[in-house]
Parts: C-alpha cells; sequence; structure tokens
C-alpha cells in the first residue's frame, strides 16, 4: 500500500477517536481533544491528493477510499454536532442524503469499468465543510455552546448543504448517461 493510501486509511481509524474525543464531555478539554484529531484527519486529505498527483500514486483504491474517507470523516462529525444540537439535523439529512446519492453513482459507474473521481465541486464541498467543521468546534471550544455560536454554526452548515447539493447535481448531470435506462 502506498503512502496516500495509508494516509487515508488512517484518515478513516481516526474517526472514532474523534467521535468519542467530541461525546465524552468528561474529558476536560475535550472539544479541543476532538478538534484537533478532526484536524490532523482532514489534513490528511489534502497531503494524501498532493504525495499522490506529485509522485504519480494514483489508485483505483485511492480514488475510490479516498472520497469515502471524507464522508465518513464529514459525517460522523455532523451526526455528533447533531446529537450535540450544534446544528440543524434536517442540513445534516441533506448532505447525507448527497453522499449516498454520490456513493450509489458510483457503484452504478463501477458496473460499467468507470471511476467517479472527486471533481472540483466535491472537492470544494468537501474543503468548505472540513473548515467549517474546524471553526465552529474552535469557537464552541473557546466560547462554549451559545445562541450566537448556534447562529454561526448554522450558516456554516447550510452553506456546506447548499454545496452539497450544487456539486451532487453536478456529479448527476456528468454521469447521467449511466442512470438513464432510456439511453
Amino acid at each position: 500500500m502506498n503512502l496516500p493510501n495509508k494516509l487515508t486509511v488512517m484518515r478513516v481509524c481516526l474517526i472514532p477517536f474523534f467521535a468519542a474525543a467530541l461525546l465524552i464531555d468528561k474529558i476536560p478539554g475535550n472539544v479541543f481533544i476532538a478538534l484537533a484529531i478532526f484536524a490532523a484527519a482532514s489534513v490528511t486529505d489534502w497531503f494524501d491528493g498532493r504525495i499522490a498527483r506529485k509522485n504519480n500514486l494514483i489508485t483505483t483504491f485511492g480514488k475510490f477510499l479516498d472520497p469515502l474517507a471524507d464522508k465518513m470523516l464529514v459525517m460522523s462529525a455532523l451526526c455528533c454536532f447533531t446529537y450535540l444540537g450544534w446544528c440543524d439535523p434536517a442540513a445534516v439529512i441533506i448532505i447525507l442524503a448527497r453522499e449516498f446519492m454520490v456513493s450509489g453513482l458510483r457503484l452504478v459507474t463501477a458496473s460499467e469499468g468507470i471511476v467517479v473521481a472527486a471533481g472540483i465541486w466535491g472537492k470544494l464541498k468537501t474543503a468548505f465543510t472540513m473548515i467549517a467543521l474546524v471553526a465552529i468546534m474552535l469557537v464552541v471550544g473557546i466560547a462554549g455552546f451559545n445562541g450566537t455560536v448556534f447562529a454561526v454554526s448554522e450558516i456554516l452548515i447550510w452553506i456546506a448543504a447548499l454545496l452539497t447539493v450544487i456539486s451532487g447535481g453536478v456529479y448527476l448531470k456528468g454521469y447521467w448517461k449511466y442512470i438513464d435506462s432510456s439511453k
């Protein structure tokens, strides 16, 4: 297994530690611990792609697992945020629905021998969402959770949901021929 793929696998392995740190409020500074784990996991996304492209280490496994690892990390954070009351469950449902749709699309195209790699809209959506989640945890860690923090969280999460819908539409449009059985 090459280094970019190891980094992707490491991102997946960090998810339970992130969730535990965030949800176990008996741990002093738990939000900052969760933030550090989430940030470390998020940074591996940037590094694995950069290393893979620079050293020509792009693999089918990496094209498949990298976006899946991103989804797992982001959805774990959003589920924790919903549980904690930090964001609107409706936005999380929209984001989750898009993620399942794109994953299903990847399965359909894989049966045709096509790998759907992350496009620019998917990367933008992921980057914005990860930055938003880091910002929310940082603010909650510093100021605690209050009405103002909730309002900021809602704005950031709904922007992420909008980018999620746009990127999902772009994927559907680009790969519609694999879905449309009339052609």
